[in-house]
């Protein structure tokens, strides 16, 4: 009895997929050409409204000047810092009192204000929203603390060995003049550039009722929706200039393989990243992509992990993952190991690469996948903002409809010849760049030794003195 693979022995084995539909929604525009989609969700007292500046239309990060990058992420942050009707103290206040949470944030295709309340406040939050959105103030002072904020956040990052290896592996892989080299966030001599006019000018030309789509999602069993948005939105108009164009065909750094290592004396982990440029989110093997990615080094059980951590007890965790935008994003694996293994992980991390166009996936492999991807669908669905923010992606990304409904059966059909034709079209091991941040000298001969490509080490201010690569 007290026999553990006995237990396992008795262990039920997994049972079938329950049946689920994604909420239906429907779609409608106003007169003023503002898309709205509402998805009735039962049993959601508490709803979220989107307002989302769309990518097809300039929304997002990679329509903004190069010259002010960031800002439209700090237009995002300074949207609830008061309106022409409140200030910030007052604007809190008055959201308080009804119980719902406000905020903004800008992705790379698109700039998104939300609001989550209970459904017996929607009116009221409903207004209070649409000021905060189309009559933000952007007081001088407030925007000024935000942009010192974030020129504070960006010094930490090159303290920080992980958000180092996060910023350094893009621009290895993405022309400098790309947006998708640097952060979202801009780096620090843009972002000082950043002033209320620029903030002002940037809402100004992304906020146009024909560029934005409205979703609104929970129980709405009721809820007299549409002249809560016409009273709301129904009257919004604006005279901006002609939309921003959004980059859609970042350049790559080309090509071949880039070996960056970013010297840190004296760390006793080093942070890797492992890849190259990816693939946009509109492909027509995205279903088998997925399945692929997952088996690799999406799971727990992925074959990255399963060396890197369980065999090798190199790192207590591996992954790989595509970041799918409008535009062609990353595909990096991530990890940190400790020092004295950096270049066994890479050359493993490398092999396991080159094995995905080489070996078959074995049966276990691909149920493993495809019932977990199959199994979890559902659950990244149970509240009104995940509903939300799903709808959201068919908006960005331009996605059928019914794209939601047919991702389960779809997944579930994945073979293991789509997956084999999807790591040959999709990851290239001889492209894929190595970015380390750890201690140089605890790996670099080994490095040398593999010989994955010239070597370009980077010495930041204050890690050490300059010296010949």
């Amino acid at each position: 009895m007290n026999d553990p693979l006995a237990v396992l022995d008795r262990r039920p084995p997994p049972g079938r997929p329950r049946a689920y539909d994604f909420p239906a929604f429907e779609r409608t525009t106003l007169d003023n050409g503002l898309a709205l989609i509402r998805a009735h969700v039962p049993g959601r007292p508490l709803l979220q409204a989107q307002l989302l500046v769309r990518g097809d239309a300039g929304g997002g990060v990679t329509s903004e000047a190069p010259e002010h990058a960031g800002a439209t992420a700090l237009t995002a942050r300074a949207l609830s810092e008061g309106t022409a009707v409140r200030d910030a103290v007052e604007f809190v206040e008055a959201s308080e009192r009804l119980g719902a949470q406000m905020g903004a944030v800008a992705g790379w295709d698109s700039l998104a204000v939300h609001v989550e309340v209970p459904r017996g406040h929607l009116s009221a939050a409903m207004t209070l929203f649409a000021e905060m959105s189309l009559q933000p103030s952007f007081p001088a002072r407030e925007v000024e603390r935000l942009r010192d904020e974030r020129l504070n956040d960006l010094q930490q990052v090159m303290a920080d060995s992980r958000r180092r290896a996060e910023k350094a592996f893009p621009e290895a892989i993405y022309a400098s003049t790309a947006a998708y080299a640097r952060p979202a966030g801009g780096v620090e001599q843009t972002v000082a550039t950043i002033d209320r006019e620029v903030v002002a000018a940037r809402h100004a030309q992304l906020l146009r009722p024909a560029a934005c789509t409205l979703i609104v999602c929970g129980d709405l069993d009721g809820v007299p929706l549409d002249d809560i948005v016409a009273a709301s939105f129904g009257g919004w108009t604006s005279d901006a200039a002609e939309a921003p164009t959004s980059e859609l065909a970042p350049d790559r750094r080309g090509a071949g393989r880039r070996v960056v290592l970013v010297d840190r004396p004296g760390a006793p982990q080093s942070e890797i990243r492992i890849g190259h440029v990816g693939t946009p989110r509109g492909i027509d093997d995205f279903h088998a992509l997925t399945v692929t990615n997952a088996l690799f080094g999406g799971l727990f059980n992925s074959r990255l992990n399963l060396l890197l951590r369980e065999q090798r007890g190199y790192t207590y965790g591996v992954t790989s993952g595509f970041e799918m935008r409008r535009a062609a994003g990353p595909f990096v694996v991530r990890c940190a190991v400790e020092s004295d293994v950096t270049a066994e992980a890479i050359a493993d991390i490398m092999a396991e690469l080159g094995r995905l166009h080489e070996s078959p996936v074995t049966q276990d492999e691909l149920d493993a996948a495809r019932d977990y991807l199959v199994g979890v669908f559902p659950l990244r669905f149970e509240t009104s903002a995940q509903v939300a923010g799903a709808l959201a992606g068919l908006v960005i990304h331009e996605l059928p409809d019914d794209e939601l409904d047919r991702y389960r059966p779809t997944i579930a059909a994945v073979s293991g010849d789509d997956v084999r034709a999807a790591a040959e079209r999709h990851i290239h091991p001889a492209e894929a760049s190595i970015v380390v941040v750890g201690d140089v000298s605890r790996f670099e001969t080994a490095l040398r030794a593999a010989a994955y490509g010239d070597i370009e080490i980077v010495i930041d201010d204050g890690f050490g003195a300059p010296r010949d690569a």
